[in-house]
């Protein structure tokens, strides 16, 4: 997948970033070509080389049909792990790193089923607030719309019955 300067772009594990500009740099002796994306939750700057970007997980935003399936995905009971806390969490982690947003609102799903059992540990709720702001942060951008008014839309589908 090709993009352009301005094109919103999500890197695994990091979320939606904005591609500023295409820079030329001699790695090794040879001239390859990077994405320079401003991820826009965290404002961090990430060099991706194009050659490899595909491979790494980078993508364009999800359509609205896969949106819905968020949506479904979220509305539907979560699968409570019966794990330690230390093997959930890993591959809760995995999940999160594969940028995948059905993976991703899975993970957010199924904390939030947790946590209606028990206590959460601090990590897990880091990691619960990550995949919040990465699902709000790629809806928002993808649908053209507020953040704060998809938070407030996914919170709500998530809130217990």
């Amino acid at each position: 997948m090709q993009f352009k300067v301005g094109d919103k772009a999500v890197y695994p594990a990091h979320g939606v970033g904005v591609i500023k500009r295409i820079e030329s740099r001699k790695i090794g002796g040879t001239d390859q070509d990077f994405y320079v994306l401003q991820i826009l939750a965290s404002g961090a700057t990430l060099m991706v080389p194009i050659s490899g970007c595909e491979r790494a997980g980078m993508r364009g935003l999800i359509s609205d049909e896969e949106i819905n399936s968020v949506y479904t995905i979220l509305r539907s009971p979560g699968k409570i792990s019966h794990t330690t806390w230390n093997r959930r969490f890993r591959e809760f982690n995995d999940k999160l790193r594969t940028g995948s947003v059905a993976d991703i609102a899975e993970v957010l799903r199924d904390l939030c089923s947790l946590k209606g059992d028990k206590d959460l540990s601090y990590g897990e709720k880091k990691m619960m607030d990550k995949a919040l702001a990465m699902l709000v942060s790629e809806i928002s951008a993808a649908a053209g719309r507020e953040a704060t008014e998809v938070e407030v839309e996914l919170n709500q589908l998530l809130m217990p019955n």
